[in-house]
């Protein structure tokens, strides 16, 4: 009697009252009593106590293993492989996950194993073998409908939708994710159920480049987690709305909300914890807060230990190139998913550039142009233009101006004002680099006020220094001059593709532009110019 009055209080969502029961209940046989630490163990998973949560499963595999059903101890494994991962203890999930599957292997025709078939996918998905991730869930949708369950069958279109959007094939991808938010919304699933599909949608929104959708969705979870205010989803979706926060320039409560997820995710969600971290260093490096966008990686790093793109550029900002350039290679040596590099990708060519390697930043976004060509997304085809207009603009491309124009068109579109003056400050500078003061001017002057606007100190004193009156002789670039120093000293092209670390077809184009700049024919009347005009000693 009391074991189905804990059974309803599950269904019903009533956590509390069904671990109240379940601690008062006293059960005769071993079975009934790993049934009765399973449930417990719901209840606690619900209440946010995913450490007792874990504790109580654990005790209710050990009797479930022995005196059966197998069916329902390989289910105890598969959750205690998702506990486990929640925790950030790989190797011990791993172990669970592998239990579990000895356990269910003559359960093949049950719910359980398209269970352990979708974990095993997602392992698979994790590794990068995108095949036989699709196989396994394949098979655990079949199994799924074979058997009308619902949770299942959602789960499966939803593992099989996120695998497909990885292997370039979104639209196909985001079909079978509408299909299981379909039946979320129809009050088809359970909360877990839900809650996963939720996430997951979002989450490839996010990926994909979709970022108005992944804005309406994070609303919709945002209010069906109301109602579900414990354990894991009211903190993930306090995460995602965060992040569409941040992107649209409200700082300050994203950071708010950042912080508020990193509280409720903690003891159950580590890597998502740290994500809050990330967001939070993120923001922080933005505004220019130096000090608390350290503080804040560091605590990403001691829950997950994992390079992101936002710790390579606070090195960056921090003066320290060398630094920025292995931890980014690091990031994208660990991300095998093109959707996964093509976050890290922009970051890489930034900091290739600052450094000098202009090569590796080419290939960089080399790479990026082809992941968004593959994808067809906005946001990616607007990262793409920003990183070649980098490139462009480092080599003394003319063509950087109607790169990065694209670029600022294409984020302009997104509604993303960060990222639309970060580019609009690139237009400025390849506008000033082929002498266009109109469009220079206009485009400081935009990125400038969306910066002051969003509180960027950092980023908007960087665009101030650039806006200063810097008068070469012969309006020449920065970049001009220095070649000209060296020619000056007698270097030869080579010598001087070498020293700056660009290739010799560049070099023969700053000087064609220098002698049209200059009125001087040869590199002899270059360097007397150079002299005359105080060039050779001109700090810059």
């Amino acid at each position: 009697m009391a074991l189905s009055e804990a059974r309803a209080a599950l269904a019903g969502c009533d956590w509390s009252r069904a671990r109240d029961i379940l601690d008062a209940t006293v059960c005769s046989t071993p079975t009934t009593e790993g049934e009765r630490l399973d449930e417990l163990g719901e209840a606690l998973w619900w209440l946010g106590r995913i450490d007792d949560c874990i504790d109580a499963r654990q005790r209710a595999y050990a009797l479930l293993e022995e005196f059966g059903p197998a069916s329902r101890a390989g289910q105890v494994a598969i959750w205690l492989y998702e506990h486990h991962c929640f925790k950030g203890r790989m190797a011990m999930a791993s172990g669970w996950l592998r239990r579990a599957r000895r356990v269910l292997e003559s359960e093949t025709g049950r719910v359980e194993w398209g269970n352990l078939l979708l974990r095993e996918a997602e392992e698979f998905h994790g590794d990068g073998d995108l095949l036989a991730a699709i196989n396994a869930s394949t098979e655990a949708l079949h199994l799924g409908r074979e058997l009308q369950s619902s949770d299942l069958e959602a789960e499966a279109l939803q593992t099989i939708g996120r695998i497909l959007v990885d292997q370039g094939r979104h639209r196909e991808g985001m079909g079978h994710l509408d299909e299981a938010m379909l039946l979320a919304v129809e009050g088809r699933l359970g909360p877990y159920a839900t809650g996963k599909v939720y996430c997951s949608l979002i989450g490839a929104c996010e990926d994909v480049g979709d970022l108005r959708r992944a804005a309406e969705w994070t609303e919709a979870a945002t209010r069906w987690s109301d109602h579900h205010p414990l354990a894991v989803f009211p903190g993930l979706c306090r995460l995602k709305r965060a992040e569409v926060l941040q992107r649209r320039g409200d700082w300050e409560l994203a950071e708010r909300e950042a912080r508020l997820a990193c509280e409720e995710l903690a003891s159950v969600k580590v890597s998502s914890a740290a994500a809050g971290w990330i967001e939070v260093g993120e923001i922080r490096r933005r505004i220019g807060d130096l000090v608390g966008a350290e503080e804040a990686f560091a605590h990403a790093d001691e829950l997950c230990c994992t390079p992101c793109s936002g710790m390579a550029l606070l090195r960056l900002a921090q003066g320290n190139p060398k630094a920025a350039a292995g931890i980014i290679d690091d990031a994208l040596g660990d991300a095998k998913i093109p959707l996964i590099r093509a976050r890290l990708l922009p970051a890489k060519v930034q900091i290739c550039v600052a450094a000098g390697r202009l090569a590796d930043a080419t290939d960089a976004a080399d790479e990026l142009e082809h992941i968004a060509a593959q994808y067809e997304s906005d946001a990616l085809v607007a990262s793409a233009f920003s990183s070649r207009g980098r490139v462009q603009l480092a080599v003394a491309d003319s063509s950087a101006r109607a790169t990065l124009r694209r670029a600022v068109e294409r984020w302009q579109q997104l509604d993303v004002p960060y990222e639309t003056a970060s580019a609009q400050l690139l237009l400025g500078q390849a506008c000033r680099s082929i002498d266009d003061p109109a469009g220079e001017e206009a485009a400081f002057k935009s990125a400038i006020a969306t910066f002051d606007r969003l509180g960027a100190a950092y980023d908007a004193r960087h665009a101030r220094q650039l806006c200063e009156v810097r008068t070469l002789p012969g309006g020449l670039s920065e970049r001009e001059a220095e070649v000209l120093r060296l020619v000056a000293k007698g270097a030869t092209n080579k010598d001087i593709a070498r020293t700056l670390d660009l290739s010799d077809k560049t070099i023969a184009r700053h000087l064609s532009n220098i002698f049209a700049k200059t009125g001087a024919p040869t590199r002899t009347a270059a360097t007397a110019f150079a002299f005359e005009s105080g060039i050779v000693s001109t700090t810059i």
